[in-house]
């Protein structure tokens, strides 16, 4: 019996070190989460906006998620629309979600890389980014939004959530494209 003792004891490390950690950041297993989805494309609609009279009533949203290994991509497409482009990276200090918005030509939109940093408490599946500074001087009235993007456990469904004075806003939710 106590032969066994030291083998089962090196077994145990051998396989603790095998294993890969999980973050214990919340934001990195976040990133992490989008990261697995690098590929995967995902289609939908605007479920819910305070303004009916939207650019996005009753087209379809689009995205599919670009990976590089320091940022993750979503390019939006809405309808034929394919101006815009969510950006999440992780800089030294916390997670950050950034809208680009660009014309046809490619040239920057006046009203682009607005957005800000995840707030403490997301999840590896969800994550809410308050507006920041550059957002509120940019935006009229945008110094509240948070964008809330969820995934759902089974992976299948992505929800992008933007709330401002405490109040929904908008809301796309989209469904993985089996592929």
């Amino acid at each position: 019996m106590n032969a066994i003792l030291p083998i089962l004891a090196v077994a145990t490390l051998v396989a603790g070190c095998a294993a890969t950690p999980t973050p214990s950041d919340s934001r990195d297993q976040f990133m992490a989460t989008l990261q697995g989805m690098c590929g995967q494309r995902f289609e939908g609609a605007q479920s819910y906006a305070a303004n009916p009279d939207n650019e996005f009533e009753g087209k379809k949203i689009s995205t599919q998620v670009n990976c590089s290994p320091t940022e993750v991509r979503m390019p939006v497409q809405v309808g034929e629309d394919r101006s815009r482009t969510w950006i999440f990276t992780r800089p030294q200090a916390g997670l950050e979600l950034r809208h680009d918005h660009r014309h046809a030509d490619g040239t920057p939109d006046k009203v682009t890389m607005y957005g800000g940093m995840a707030k403490e408490g997301g999840s590896a599946r969800s994550q809410a980014f308050l507006a920041d500074k550059y957002t509120a001087d940019l935006v009229p009235g945008a110094q509240t939004n948070i964008w809330t993007v969820t995934l759902s456990e089974d992976g299948k469904t992505l929800t992008y959530h933007l709330e401002r004075d405490a109040k929904p806003r908008a809301e796309f939710v989209l469904q993985r494209v089996p592929g």
